[in-house]
């Protein structure tokens, strides 16, 4: 078992889904604990977003009990204001906080707040312990190797958030100054494991694109568990997939029409209700062209779908997908 503060039993190699913004939100976390997702968090929330009572912002916060265990991610600048959220995050009752000092974007980055952090770590430091101050949850950590190639310190970081009382750590294997280009590297990663002063889970982010591959990065990294992120986007299954490989050495078969358009429906499904039909449909039409890649006439079928103005005729456009020859080419 691999256990986040005294209360989060996770099974051995645990399985998290990486927050993404405009991705990871009640909808796409649905099908992916369907699928054997461990651990999920919320899309990351701007702190001063809540403290404004921004309604986007209010609405990351909400949760539900099948998604357990869940986690709130909170990302800011100010050290007071992220305080005052991890609070406000708490009464929502989540299992835990986690803090968000990885995203490379440059409206986040560029306003000292994500992977701004880690180029300085006093204040990194303060606002982690701000956030510990102000929630009795276990409060964990998302982060990179550092700010560029000539300032990679996550292992300071590792040990000093550890420290102040961190309960797990998540690092993502490249530098801000990366963001996702090239390959992730985990060595650094392993180093955090292999260290005799961290006692935290530690959990490697970056690459985890197949059963093979998180097998394989198990092995060598001796990292804790894993976190997935874009290649869970449109094929949920790679949880189920991974869990079964390491389990027995054997891949799955991959997932049949019936299954992709059954899945695709359930997400689309949880994305009308919990976000009404108007806007349900139209943020859905992001995802048909990851479910279906591959499949003979896709473009056709996502063009129907894209174009689809309310649930009954997307629920034929799914249905004729189902009942087709078409074929997976790709």
């Amino acid at each position: 078992m691999v256990n986040i503060g005294p209360n989060i039993q996770l099974p051995d190699f645990p399985l998290l889904l990486a927050p993404m913004e405009d991705v990871s939100d009640p909808p796409f976390r649905a099908v992916c604990k369907a699928n054997g997702a461990d651990l999920m968090y919320t899309e990351f929330i701007s702190s001063e977003g809540l403290i404004r009572a921004a309604a986007k912002s209010r609405k990351k916060l909400d949760i539900f009990d099948y998604e357990r265990p869940i986690g709130i991610q909170l990302f800011g600048s100010d050290v007071e204001t992220m305080g005052e959220c991890a609070a406000i995050s708490t009464e929502v009752g989540p299992d835990l906080i986690d803090i968000n000092y990885g995203c490379p974007v440059k409206q986040v980055a560029c306003r000292g707040a994500g992977a701004a952090l880690l180029q300085d770590i006093p204040k990194m430091v303060q606002m982690t312990a701000a956030v510990i101050r102000n929630t009795h949850l276990p409060v964990t950590v998302k982060t990179r190797l550092g700010w560029d190639e000539g300032t990679k310190n996550v292992e300071e970081v590792a040990e000093r958030l550890q420290d102040i009382g961190i309960a797990a750590l998540t690092v993502h294997g490249r530098t801000r100054a990366q963001l996702y280009k090239g390959d992730a590297d985990w060595r650094l990663i392993a180093k955090i494991k292999d260290n005799p002063r961290i006692h935290i889970p530690i959990f490697g982010n970056g690459d985890i694109t197949s059963p093979e591959k998180a097998l394989e990065y198990k092995n060598r990294y001796g990292v804790d568990g894993v976190m997935v992120g874009r290649a869970s986007i449109g094929y949920p299954w790679i949880f189920r997939e991974i869990k079964h490989y390491v389990a027995t050495g054997e891949l799955l078969a991959p997932p049949t029409l019936e299954e992709r358009v059954a899945m695709c429906q359930m997400h689309f499904d949880k994305s009308v209700e919990w976000k009404g039909p108007k806007v349900g449909i139209f943020e859905m039409r992001r995802h048909y062209a990851h479910y279906f890649r591959g499949l003979e006439g896709a473009k056709t079928w996502r063009t129907s779908l894209v174009n689809a103005e309310t649930p009954d005729v997307v629920y034929g456009i799914l249905q004729e997908i189902a009942s087709s020859d078409a074929v997976m080419v790709g």
